[in-house]
């Protein structure tokens, strides 16, 4: 007996039908806002390249921390923009520092109701703006000292877990970082302390906002030397298998939107949670669009906040996350 044509509409045919049969859910726990403090700052500072965005003081960190856990976001990001830089970053592990001070502000605050971040690198801390210690070579030339580097940041892994981070987030894309901060946190005592690794971290175009918020854009040269080729998907694999060999808890691929298909090999080839940073670059193409009135803002925020999480991400970072989680109660 014929049972009729095949059709899928059947299946889009209300609201309630879509919902019970949707395959991706995105939920405000999924997703994680970025934070960015700035030490000498007394009023909140607008970011011009990213709408809606701003360098926090300490008080309206905590406001802002309070409006995303309330909305139910899973996690804050946090990164700090000291009042003095140098050429070791030395803010970045110093216990009174600006990410320090947020650090045990916010724990004393959330204890453990939400997840404390702490971005680990040194660009946002460095004369320079680069993402590590730099050393000459015999060409007159300055370069990242990888090894070098790793000291620093094992350092700075322990001031930010002894403040009250529940994740550090090392970003540098230096290789050996992960083995190196897992030793240091295990030996200093911090062995519950957890790494999300920026694993497959791209030198894009698309970070640029970004450097204006955290006030971080290189001084000469550019990241090229260590942050992954945009032509490379393997490469990116390599990366990820080693942190997850050196005792990554978590991976992270950024960006996200031009890097699709990189979340979904990453997430077919490990079996711990994978985050996709929704970048700066990629909010403020959709800021300004929908400043002109060319997109509905709300439903293109949804619908890429899905497509990354469809794509395999288990976490989204964005800049979006406590507006989107209050559209998704």
């Amino acid at each position: 007996m014929d049972a009729g044509p095949i059709r899928p509409r059947r299946l889009r045919g209300t609201a309630a039908l879509r919902r019970l049969v949707a395959e991706t859910a995105l939920t405000p726990a999924d997703l994680v806002l970025p934070l960015f403090v700035k030490e000498d700052a007394r009023e909140p500072v607008p970011v011009a390249s990213m709408p809606g965005v701003v360098q926090h003081t300490r008080d309206s960190v905590r406001k802002a921390a309070h409006d995303a856990v309330e909305a139910g976001v899973g996690g804050l990001l946090l990164f700090g923009i000291p009042a003095q830089k140098d050429d070791r970053g030395s803010a970045a592990d110093d216990p009174d520092g600006i990410i320090q001070r947020t650090l045990r502000d916010l724990r004393t605050e959330f204890g453990d109701d939400t997840v404390l971040i702490a971005d680990l690198c040194l660009d946002e801390y460095t004369s320079h703006g680069h993402c590590g210690v730099l050393r000459e070579t015999r060409t007159g030339e300055w370069i990242v000292d990888n090894d070098a580097t790793l000291d620093r940041y094992a350092t700075i892994a322990v001031a930010q877990a002894e403040a009250g981070a529940h994740v550090v987030a090392p970003s540098g894309m230096m290789d050996g970082q992960v083995g190196a901060i897992r030793t240091a946190l295990d030996g200093a005592g911090f062995s519950d302390t957890a790494i999300l690794a920026y694993s497959a971290k791209y030198a894009s175009a698309l970070y640029g906002p970004f450097r204006d918020a955290a006030e971080c854009a290189p001084a000469f040269g550019d990241r090229r030397g260590y942050q992954q080729d945009a032509a490379n998907a393997r490469e990116a694999l390599r990366e990820v298998a080693l942190d997850v060999a050196q005792g990554a808890d978590m991976v992270m691929v950024k960006p996200a939107l031009a890097y699709l298909d990189i979340v979904r090999a990453v997430r077919n080839a490990v079996d711990i949670p994978v985050a996709a940073y929704h970048v700066s670059g990629e909010y403020a193409m959709v800021e300004a669009a929908a400043a002109q009135g060319w997109i509905d803002r709300r439903a293109v925020i949804l619908e890429l906040l899905t497509g990354i999480r469809r794509a395999g991400a288990d976490i989204v970072i964005t800049y979006w996350a406590s507006e989107a989680a209050r559209w998704l109660h």
